[in-house]
């Protein structure tokens, strides 16, 4: 991990980032599944960060390096010590080390199917600064299976990762220092949101993408610290998704939208075929808050990317959209052994700022979620605040069973769960392996999962970068 300068658009002066290997966003990985890989993350970043610190946010006191890293794996199914437990950072050379850091080689066994992960910072209280800056790449799981499937593949098999920033003048990056009203006595502040106005694919700004008149899979993330978008072609076209956070669906299905919140991914193909000469532009018009905040300038940004297809037809497009991937077997509700019904709640600090948390309990409490390995639990995720949280288990993949609304302020005042309309079944692109689940707004978002096969120390935590810093995320233990 270094600090270095690229361009990130020919008419930006060239901007200061961090990246891995030189380059932002870092290289992508691609292992087999079943293959044990090592990986040595290396902090060579200097002192000082590119970005303004709020001192006042837990793990980012004045006692603590300003400049601390620390990777996690998004989605994968490791050993708790190669997790990237938020307090497990180190900084440059390893010359100080979190309280959590036990080991300097991350082992990843890769035992899941064939799916996109990705890696990114996960430093306590300042992981939506680390990851805004740059540090954030690819990490593709194969197996035999994809491979018969006969899918658009090589150069045909594109990821992408979706980010807004936001630029100075002079080609660096702005993050704002305050909040809109600021804080008195402080020279910088954690906000609830950083919406910015331009947005990158691969860190480019607002590209443009040469293709071929045939079959591209498109491997899409939402690497934004808060945005939501709700993606489509202005050609009209549908998506044909085929994968979803943690691989691949039962059956493609053809969409005209795809949704992703912060981390979620979509694995879709796009046809080009017999459109010679066509420039296609995926547009985004989802608002925040999402998905009923107002669509202004603010809230969202219009244009993403353009498929331009002017390439000549390199060979004949053998690959399919295959009726039938993998099959997707669906836990059963009766099997779970423990059911846990846990708030997301907000609050106001001492400073008048928006504080979010996890059944109303601060990152330092005491931990209350202690499952079982092998056991499978049923998870009640009671959305109080009037918001879409994507929220993000590590360690295991789960499955959306349904969302419901409830009587929020009676739940408040009285403890007590009453639904106000009828189970509402997962949307079409929600139906596969997650890792992060939106919660809606005054719903009940029910996930089922299975812990395991690694016990130790794990978190659970929205996904909006500005809310876990802040301090939506909470650890959890597996036990023996």
């Amino acid at each position: 991990m270094t600090e270095f300068k690229q361009s990130l658009h020919r008419d930006l002066p060239e901007s200061t980032v961090w990246g891995f290997e030189g380059s932002y966003p870092g290289p992508t990985i691609e292992v087999l599944s079943g293959e044990r890989v090592f990986v040595k993350w290396i902090n060579d970043l200097p002192m000082k960060h590119l970005l303004p610190i709020d001192h006042t946010v837990h793990g980012a006191h004045v006692n603590v390096p300003e400049v601390r890293t620390v990777i996690h794996l998004h989605g994968a199914s490791v050993e708790a010590e190669s997790d990237g437990y938020p307090e497990a950072w180190f900084t440059k050379g390893n010359a100080q080390v979190g309280p959590h850091f036990s080991k300097e080689i991350y082992r990843y066994d890769n035992f899941m199917s064939a799916c996109t992960l990705w890696y990114h910072d996960h430093t306590l209280g300042i992981t939506r600064l680390n990851v805004y800056a740059g540090l954030a790449g690819f990490y593709l799981i194969r197996d035999q299976r994809e491979r018969e499937l006969n899918f658009p593949q090589g150069r045909f098999d594109i990821p992408l990762i979706i980010q807004d920033k936001s630029f100075n003048e002079d080609g660096s990056l702005f993050y704002p220092k305050q909040p809109k009203k600021p804080v008195p006595g402080l020279e910088t502040s954690v906000v609830s949101a950083f919406l910015g106005n331009t947005i990158l694919v691969n860190g480019k700004v607002w590209p443009f993408f040469n293709v071929e008149p045939r079959k591209y899979r498109f491997r899409m993330l939402n690497g934004s610290n808060t945005r939501f978008y709700r993606l489509k072609l202005d050609s009209g076209q549908y998506f044909y998704q085929i994968g979803t956070d943690g691989g691949l669906m039962e059956k493609p299905i053809g969409v005209k939208e795809i949704v992703l919140a912060p981390a979620e991914r979509a694995e879709v193909i796009i046809d080009f075929t017999n459109l010679e000469g066509k420039r296609i532009v995926m547009t985004n018009d989802a608002p925040y808050p999402f998905p009923d905040g107002l669509l202004a300038d603010a809230a969202t940004v219009g244009d993403v990317m353009e498929f331009r297809v002017i390439l000549p037809l390199s060979g004949i497009d053998t690959s399919v959209i295959p009726s039938f991937m993998v099959p997707f077997p669906k836990r059963s509700v009766q099997a779970a052994s423990t059911f846990r019904f846990l708030s997301l709640i907000d609050k106001t600090d001492s400073y008048g700022r928006e504080l979010m948390l996890l059944d109303n309990k601060d990152w330092d409490a005491p931990i209350t979620e202690n499952p079982k390995v092998g056991q499978t639990e049923v998870w009640y995720l009671l959305n109080l605040t009037p918001e879409a949280h994507p929220i993000h288990l590590h360690l295991v993949d789960l499955q959306l069973i349904d969302r419901r609304t409830f009587n929020v302020e009676k739940y408040k005042k009285e403890g007590i769960l009453e639904y106000t309309g009828p189970a509402i079944s997962p949307e079409p692109q929600e139906r596969g392996r997650k890792d992060t689940v939106i919660a809606y707004a005054q719903q009940v978002t029910r996930i089922i999962m299975k812990f395991g096969p690694y016990t130790g120390l794990y978190v659970w935590h929205c996904h909006i970068l500005e809310h876990e810093d802040y301090v939506m995320m909470r650890p959890f233990q597996v036990i023996p």
